[in-house]
């Protein structure tokens, strides 16, 4: 059930109707924006007549949810979540940003050289990977805790904020200090003890769509996160699996229009991984910000041929230059700005 407040309902009032809703059963997650406080009651609870709020002081509106999920559906926050960090970059907002670098951390040198080209660029992100999950147990799998040192030493030099993929429960409170964002991968889309590990920690979460993953799907799997309290949540587009073999993956640029009508969460897409081409990444990230894009993923490398993985979907850093160029005028043609 959802029970929006009128924009002058006093403290008093909402925390009595907060007590009604805990009295039925139900879990309250409650929120406040800028006109008004939204009050989201997820569980299982007693026989329970919507009308009884609906008349109540203070309560603008109140009506059952139909969907399956709660709290990332766009009646939670019907004005849309902006995430904002310590630096004063927004997620969400007017402005697109853009997360760039390598796949994985090689080495001081490379992530180095890879952070300083982006941000020339305009890259507010960077990302990069200190734990890989390779289909191919034979693959380099990430320096880890010396890829995360690399990280943070270079995004506390550069201003860069740090995203970087968590696989597994264990390495959450290793990577806390570390990143400024969790990035879930796809294959750990559906990984819901990770999930509800997630909810618990109060620092952003990109969650990738499944290569197999519906829309429903996805959201479902952040509503994990978001019933753990953790409402700063980032959906990403990066291509599914169908019977298409030319590319990597099939780009769903339809899917990032239908997402920001579904929920209120950021959504962001994954060139990259999404046709796994570099000729074919320009034009897909460009797609993307013009379907309403809220960011994008795109993997950089200073020396793609060289890169110890993913080099045949990453661009080299003058692609990156110049698709940021485009980028530009591209998203002052749909209303929005890119730094």
């Amino acid at each position: 059930m959802i029970v929006a407040m009128q924009e002058r309902a006093t403290e008093e009032q909402i925390q009595h109707i907060t007590e009604r809703m805990m009295e039925l059963g139900f879990k309250v997650h409650r929120t406040t924006g800028a006109v008004q406080t939204i009050l989201a009651g997820v569980g299982t609870p007693i026989v329970f007549d919507v009308k009884d709020f609906q008349v109540m002081d203070g309560v603008a509106e109140a009506y059952r949810i139909s969907s399956p999920y709660k709290l990332a559906g766009r009646g939670f926050r019907p004005e849309g979540t902006v995430i904002t960090f310590k630096n004063g970059v927004t997620v969400g907002n007017s402005e697109a940003v853009v997360m760039a670098g390598p796949c994985s951390v090689e080495n001081r040198e490379q992530i180095f050289t890879a952070a300083e080209q982006v941000k020339a660029a305009g890259a507010k992100f960077l990302r990069g990977g200190a734990f890989k999950p390779r289909s191919s147990p034979y693959s380099f799998q990430g320096l880890g805790l010396e890829g995360l040192k690399l990280l943070r030493e270079v995004g506390d030099a550069t201003g860069l904020l740090i995203i970087s993929e968590v696989m597994e429960i264990s390495q959450i409170e290793l990577m806390m200090p570390y990143v400024d964002v969790f990035q879930v991968g796809a294959r750990n889309m559906q990984n819901f003890n990770l999930l509800r590990e997630l909810g618990l920690v109060r620092k952003p979460v990109l969650l990738k769509r499944g290569i197999a993953a519906t829309i429903e799907e996805l959201l479902l799997s952040a509503e994990y996160i978001l019933s753990g309290g953790n409402y700063e949540v980032m959906l990403c587009e990066r291509g599914i699996r169908t019977f298409e073999t030319y590319t990597r993956n099939t780009m769903d640029i339809s899917a990032i229009p239908v997402l920001k009508k579904l929920s209120h969460l950021p959504v962001l897409g994954d060139p990259s991984h999404g046709v796994g081409l570099r000729d074919k990444v320009p034009a897909m990230a460009r797609a993307a910000i013009a379907a309403g894009a809220d960011g994008l993923l795109i993997e950089v490398h200073p020396n793609p041929e060289k890169a110890f993985s993913d080099g045949a979907q990453t661009l080299f850093p003058e692609q990156f230059t110049k698709l940021m160029q485009e980028l530009r005028l591209i998203a002052s043609a749909v209303g929005r700005s890119i730094a």
